[in-house]
């Protein structure tokens, strides 16, 4: 592997699915929902606009339900050279999918997808970060490459299948490289309080100087628009990408470390 600790900075476009596929009657909550649509409003415009300026890519999983819901955010994002990941059509968690439910899922947003970028994505992040027993087999079937879903590693490896593994490269990350546990508040949750800025740039700069004085290690750091678009979170986002550049770290996206995986890996 290239030397430099491998970032992915990936973003879930989730918007105001991350709500209605939870509660359909969300519908009905204009406030509610107001909450995901700043995602697609100001979020994904500063996180554009903060990579743009560092000349680095990154990966945004969206739902085929927000390519629809947003299209011209999600254009902007395709026209910027970004990748494009599955997210799931509608949000909606596959445990309470059937089979042929999650099934639908996937060719929906599959097809969303491709109408958006003109090729099919190759890369899946579930939406509510779990698998049923029929994930893995819609993954193999539909061709995708690597998944980042796991919190078992600081290193990407081949996704098993029991006691098998596959050709599919697992990116894994933590909550603590997560923006929602520190951010994603809850007016039906008494007693969540929001961290400050200052200790997720600690935590995920700590966590960046531990990785990247061991071997063979990847950091992928999961974001999402309407949680780290706001101006306080952007100013974390800017100061890590400036802390991982100093320390020599290099950006990818997750194709990209994909890639760089499976080569390391058969070599």
């Amino acid at each position: 592997m290239t030397a430099g600790l491998p970032v992915a900075l990936t973003f879930d476009f989730d918007a105001e699915t991350l709500w209605l596929a939870r509660e359909p009657d969300s519908i009905n909550k204009p406030v509610w929902l107001s909450q995901g649509r700043y995602g697609a409003l100001h979020g994904v415009p500063r996180i554009l606009d903060l990579l743009a300026r560092h000349e680095l890519r990154a990966t945004f999983f969206i739902p085929g339900l927000v390519v629809e819901m947003h299209p011209e955010p999600c254009a902007a994002i395709v026209a910027a050279g970004h990748e494009v990941g599955h997210h799931s059509h509608t949000h909606t968690w596959p445990e309470r999918l059937t089979p042929e439910g999650e099934r639908e899922e996937f060719e929906r947003g599959l097809a969303a997808i491709e109408g958006l970028t003109g090729k099919r994505p190759t890369g899946w992040r579930s939406p509510s970060g779990e698998f049923t027993p029929d994930t893995l087999p819609l993954l193999k079937e539909f061709g995708f490459t690597f998944s980042s879903n796991m919190f078992d590693s600081d290193s990407p490896y081949f996704l098993r299948d029991g006691e098998e593994a596959t050709d599919i490269v697992e990116l894994p990350f933590a909550w603590a490289l997560d923006d929602a546990p520190f951010w994603l508040y809850s007016n039906r949750l008494p007693g969540r309080s929001m961290a400050a800025p200052s200790a997720v740039l600690e935590t995920w700069s700590l966590e960046f100087d531990g990785l990247a004085r061991e071997e063979d290690r990847a950091m992928v750091i999961a974001m999402h628009p309407q949680v780290i678009g706001r101006p306080s979170r952007m100013w974390v986002l800017e100061r890590f990408v400036e802390h991982a550049l100093a320390g020599g770290g290099r950006f990818v996206t997750c194709g990209e470390l994909a890639d760089e995986t499976r080569a390391r890996l058969t070599a």
